[in-house]
């Protein structure tokens, strides 16, 4: 019989053969884990920690939520995965079927890929190629994007965020964008106006953004007013507009879809992360008819010719589907509102609290900046500091340099949400 596997064993195992994302592998040490359980994540000593940023935004629910596991199981085996080209299954068309009735808009249509980055690939390729399929001569071929944006680690994804620290190395092979700021609160006007110069030279195919909260550039959020502006702008110049609902979707910042709020909706929509409550890796990207009919034709070069091995997974569809059964609950709903109601009065009371530069929530969205000599970004020489203290104590937090933000599931209780915010307070030590 196999003795059981020590965490030394893991370790060195993993150090061995395994890359780990977005780390320095020079000094790296991952923590093996076991199980993960609601909030929690387990390692093999027993060690709980608190996943107070969903695994990368990702879990809804909880973690390895018995509803989900079974409905993935029954799946299982009846079809695990089927080429969609050319063939269909009843859980990609009942996910699609409710998706786009939950969607705000008009959506009529979605294509399905594998991850947030692939379905912002996705609309770019449609969007450029909408215009194309217009005419082939056309001039309507840049992009539109905020500052500070992100929006995946592809290439489109990556040169329609802008140039910054974190791709640097591949500046000399993005494509050309048209860079806007955020309608940040008394920038609105400045932005409209360079907007405005932008799109009368009508070179414009289709504007991208981040609803309401640019997540990787620190949680810096913005008014659905400023946004609905933009939007309505854009649409009068005829400019295709794309909401990366990746991190925002399925209640992150109250309603279902930040895009809900706006006064003038996108005609396409980017979803991935918490589409499947954390199972299974799944992107959709959704858009309306208009730009449906624009590819169809008898000329077969016409054709939206791109897709992935696992499109439309009837294992990953459902899940989505169970997350979607647990999301539109009454005790889910509540859950959602009972966070928000909690970062709200967190950021009443410590709003000015000397150590915060900035302290602010949008639904279950909790972002707190401290004051710092440093110039804030993801190399801050207190973000590790940071990151061990939080695991330390049983929290699993990822700050972004000086910014530490909570992006929660949803099960997580009154207890435990006090509890972090505690470690909260107590970090400003790393910046007094």
């Amino acid at each position: 019989m196999e003795t059981a596997i020590t965490i030394a064993s893991l370790t060195e195992r993993d150090r061995a053969c395994i890359w780990h994302p977005f780390t320095q592998m020079q000094h790296s040490c991952a923590i093996p884990l076991i199980k993960g359980q609601g909030a929690y994540l387990y390692d093999e000593k027993g060690r709980a920690f608190l996943d107070a940023i969903s695994s990368w935004w990702v879990n809804l629910h909880g973690h390895a939520h018995p509803y989900i596991a079974k409905q993935i199981e029954q799946q299982a085996h009846q079809l695990e995965h089927a080429i969609f080209a050319g063939f269909t299954h009843e859980p990609a068309i009942a996910l699609a079927e409710r998706l786009l009735k939950l969607l705000p808009g008009n959506m009529s249509k979605l294509f399905y890929s594998d991850n947030g980055s692939t379905a912002v690939e996705v609309a770019l390729k449609i969007a450029i190629q909408f215009w194309h399929n217009k005419d082939s001569h056309t001039n309507r071929k840049r992009v539109i994007c905020f500052s500070e944006g992100y929006h995946g680690d592809t290439f489109g994804a990556m040169s329609v965020a802008g140039k910054s620290e974190l791709n640097r190395p591949f500046w000399s092979h993005f494509f050309k964008v048209d860079v806007i700021l955020p309608p940040y609160v008394g920038k609105e006007a400045q932005t409209l106006q360079t907007l405005r110069s932008i799109l009368e030279r009508e070179e414009t195919a289709c504007f991208i953004f981040e609803p309401l909260v640019l997540g990787v550039a620190g949680m810096r959020m913005y008014r659905p007013e400023g946004l609905s502006a933009i939007l309505e702008l854009c649409h009068q110049y005829g400019v295709i507009t794309i909401a990366d609902e990746v991190m925002t979707g399925f209640g992150r910042t109250g309603p279902l879809f930040a895009s809900s709020t706006l006064e003038i909706k996108p005609h396409m929509i980017c979803l991935s992360k918490g589409i499947t409550g954390g199972f299974l890796p799944l992107g959709v990207t959704a858009c309306e008819e208009f730009i449906f009919e624009a590819f169809l034709s008898e000329d077969k070069t016409k054709t939206f010719l791109h897709g992935h091995s696992y499109t439309a997974n009837p294992l990953a569809c459902r899940a989505a589907l169970a997350n979607l059964d647990l999301l539109i609950t009454s005790e889910c709903t509540q859950q959602r509102q009972d966070i928000a109601l909690s970062h709200q009065r967190f950021c009443q009371e410590y709003n000015e609290h000397p150590p915060f530069k900035r302290c602010e929530s949008l639904g279950t969205i909790l972002v707190v900046e401290y004051l710092s000599k440093e110039t804030g970004s993801y190399f801050h020489s207190q973000r590790d500091a940071l990151y061990l203290y939080f695991l330390k104590n049983g929290v699993l937090v990822r700050p972004l340099g000086n910014i530490v933000y909570l992006i929660p599931p949803y099960c997580i209780t009154q207890e435990e949400l006090q509890f972090v915010y505690s470690l909260i307070l107590n970090a400003a030590v790393f910046f007094s």
